[in-house]
């Protein structure tokens, strides 16, 4: 924050936060933003409308939960645009009083602030890689409790769609019933709980707070793994919630039987359902960025988006991480998102092209196959429309997907660099204007890729 130093009450908080989202998240969302803080309300002055919607939906939960930690306080969060009087996005209060299905949650249910908003079954992208993690949700959301769903375990590599799932459940239980006690939690807080409760020595009250609940849902359970003390006190909890038959969902980067727990513990994570979300493909990688593009409303290519998709591939947290970095970058220095934009700002996210050892003749024979041209046209004089088109889309596809110089380019199809520029700058107007041919320039780019991949 840049007026971090009038508050020395709040370093505390916000060193804190940056070590939770991590020092990149942390700079480009929060440290380049004003501050105002009074009473219990934290006031954020920011550029735009999208970085609003942005800190709110990623980081405002974290937030609050640094402040209750350092300062005991539930922070009420206003945002405002470049100090305008009236906020743009108002605090978590009034989005919730905006939704009237959300209304009653909000006021007379205190588990709900736990809860994202954002993270529903309606935003989820449903896939072959999460499809069954993804109806055994909603299952387990419309049926607490029954025995053939209870527990339910989704494991996966970090950043595929657990927690949102997790909080889908928490989401749409309360939709259904306002009343319900529906707590989510990350293990490690169940952790850091415990260890306080027997610090305070009253383990009583910490037992009740959870035996007590209809679904208890805990993220990244692994943490508790290999504390004694602590992994008893969660299978007596697991216990009394089955017994009881309410519902117990829980996520981890591995699965129970990996976990370092007794064969007791592991019998019962194992006695409801396990289920796995695999790596996205890159269909649904384009539909995820899709949906984010839509739900932020900004301007950005399906070209642009199809670029991203192809090269973040680890997983859906960092493509859209990469998504609100370009955006932000666009956003602050006036520009239009493009492919050689995506490209520089990105560089860090993307699966490097070195590595696939793409060359000219694999682009040259790809082109010639998809347009139904030979191979020794891309180097002829012939300047039929028919040949020198797909030669124009080969020499802007290897400056896209080489390291080849313009001279270099020029010599690889007979041609002097300022015809490889022409070419180049030619495709790239016709993807810009339309959307079509942006659809066929993508595909080629990935059957080429296949191809030198192999």
């Amino acid at each position: 924050m840049q007026n971090l130093e009038k508050y020395p009450q709040l370093v505390s908080v916000f060193q804190d936060i940056e070590n939770i989202i991590g020092k990149d998240s942390y700079d480009m969302w929060l440290r380049p933003a004003e501050i105002d803080f009074a009473g219990n309300v934290l006031t954020i002055f920011l550029p735009n409308q999208f970085w609003g919607n942005t800190i709110h939906e990623r980081y405002e939960h974290t937030i609050k939960d640094a402040f209750l930690k350092h300062l005991g306080i539930t922070v009420e969060m206003v945002y405002q645009i470049s100090k305008q009087e009236t906020p743009t996005v108002t605090s978590a209060q009034d989005v919730i009083l905006a939704n009237p299905e959300q209304n009653t949650l909000g006021k007379i249910n205190p588990f709900a602030s736990r809860l994202s908003s954002s993270h529903t079954f309606e935003n989820f992208i449903e896939s072959p890689s999460n499809r069954f993690a993804y109806k055994a949700a909603q299952a387990v959301s419309h049926k607490l409790g029954a025995r053939e769903n209870n527990p339910l375990v989704i494991y996966s590599s970090p950043g595929l769609g657990k927690t949102h799932l997790l909080h889908a459940i928490g989401n749409q239980i309360l939709k259904d019933n306002p009343s319900a006690k529906v707590l989510y939690m990350s293990g490690e807080e169940f952790v850091s709980e415990y260890i306080e409760a027997l610090q305070n020595k009253d383990p009583e009250s910490f037992r009740r707070k959870y035996r007590t609940l209809d679904c208890f849902l805990m993220d990244d359970i692994q943490f508790v793994s290999g504390k004694e003390q602590c992994t008893i006190e969660f299978f007596n909890t697991f216990n009394a919630l089955f017994e009881s038959k309410k519902q117990i969902v829980l996520s981890s980067d591995r699965t129970p039987q990996q976990l370092e727990w007794n064969e007791r513990l592991s019998s019962r994570l194992l006695s409801g359902i396990t289920t796995e979300i695999k790596r996205p493909n890159l269909e649904t990688r384009i539909a995820i960025l899709r949906q984010k593009r839509d739900s932020i409303n900004f301007d950005i290519g399906d070209d642009v988006l199809a670029f991203i998709a192809e090269g973040v591939q680890t997983n859906v947290r960092e493509l859209e991480g990469s998504l609100f970095r370009l955006v932000a970058y666009c956003s602050a220095h006036g520009v239009i998102p493009s492919i050689a934009i995506a490209k520089e700002v990105l560089a860090d996210f993307l699966v490097s092209t070195n590595n696939l050892f793409i060359n000219v003749n694999s682009i040259k024979k790809i082109v010639g196959k998809h347009f139904n041209i030979k191979m020794e046209d891309f180097n002829s004089k012939r300047k039929t429309q028919s040949i020198a088109w797909p030669r124009q889309i080969a020499m802007f596809l290897t400056n896209e997907l080489t390291d080849l110089s313009l001279p270099e380019i020029g010599r690889e199809f007979n041609r002097d660099h300022t015809t490889v520029i022409h070419a180049r700058d030619t495709v790239k107007e016709k993807i810009s204007n339309d959307p079509f041919f942006a659809a066929e320039i993508n595909q080629i780019i990935l059957d080429i890729k296949a191809v030198d991949n192999k």
